[in-house]
């Protein structure tokens, strides 16, 4: 199970620090924040401990509407299960009564001057992305027109050079060599690079380019949803290579089944312009359009017509 820390968390948001400082190396394992509402008046049959609790104006103005008694009780309940951390919304001043128990129970309390409901949707996509289940795959990862794909092949078989035209076709570059798959849904896969290769492109006889510092900010993008996985592979003679319609195929990562597409090689052939092809007939069957059915379409209604 992949986890993070509270410190990184901290960073990542540029927290400022109010309790358990000493703490921060405490790890948060679940991809979604909690507002501990209900836990407040005592109901604590499905509290998910696990998760990083965010207190809002609701929760802080409840707070302050109890005896000192009561307030103290409501408190320690929660706090006694040690979740990885709290986190203050709206930059709320109050809440002295908090920082004592954190303090005490070695629990690090955060606050941001961030709304409430903002700083939730921030937060619970970063730790979808933070915490989610990945592999790293030999390929290349492109975004043609909006949609996310990847290239894969043998070493040497071109496709970083593939990759090349397509940005200077004005499409853009996500990864080379090295791509980290994400799983963010049971269908959702998410293609990125691995940090230290960002932005470079290997061409060989060439050597390294930075594609940002070529080509400009347009034409790289740190990441994309992958729906098209594409294998390049050497031409072969006997195949058949003119179906009117492919079968479709698929590969799956990380559980995930990506429609699957397989270009031969030949000189000649403008790879880049294939693999814009596909995108872009992916795109019109995603909005129900099929050349092929309509083309048989028109045969039948020739047929009829004869």
């Amino acid at each position: 199970m992949k986890t993070i820390t509270v410190k990184r968390l901290t960073e990542a948001f540029q927290l400022e620090v109010l309790a358990g400082a000493d703490r921060m190396d405490r790890v948060i394992s679940r991809p979604r924040t909690h507002r501990p509402g209900l836990e407040f008046v005592g109901y604590f049959d499905f509290f998910p401990m696990e998760r990083v609790q965010v207190l809002g104006r609701k929760e802080i103005n409840y707070l302050l509407t109890l005896t000192v008694e009561e307030r103290l009780l409501h408190i320690g309940n929660i706090v006694k299960y040690h979740p990885p951390c709290f986190i203050v919304t709206s930059g709320q001043q109050e809440i002295p009564y908090l920082t004592l128990f954190c303090e005490q129970e070695g629990i690090p309390l955060l606050r941001t001057p961030e709304k409430t409901t903002e700083f939730i949707a921030k937060l619970d996509g970063y730790l979808v992305k933070a915490l989610a289940p990945e592999v790293s795959i030999h390929g290349v990862c492109v975004n043609v027109s909006g949609i996310g794909i990847l290239l894969r092949g043998k070493s040497g078989i071109g496709k970083s050079e593939t990759a090349h035209t397509l940005i200077r076709r004005g499409h853009r570059f996500v990864a080379d060599d090295i791509v980290v798959l994400k799983k963010l849904g049971p269908s959702t896969l998410l293609g990125t690079h691995n940090v230290t290769a960002r932005e470079f492109l290997a061409l060989r006889s060439v050597g390294l380019i930075n594609v940002v510092r070529q080509y400009g900010r347009r034409a790289f993008q740190d990441e994309t949803r992958i729906v098209l996985d594409i294998e390049l592979s050497p031409w072969q003679e006997n195949s058949l290579n003119n179906e009117l319609e492919v079968i479709p195929q698929f590969t799956e990562y990380l559980g995930v089944q990506i429609p699957h597409i397989e270009i031969q090689l030949q000189p000649g052939r403008d790879v880049a312009g294939l693999i814009e092809a596909a995108a872009n007939n992916w795109y019109l069957k995603q909005h129900g359009y099929s050349a092929v059915d309509e083309f048989m379409k028109r045969v039948e209604d020739g047929m009829q017509q004869q």
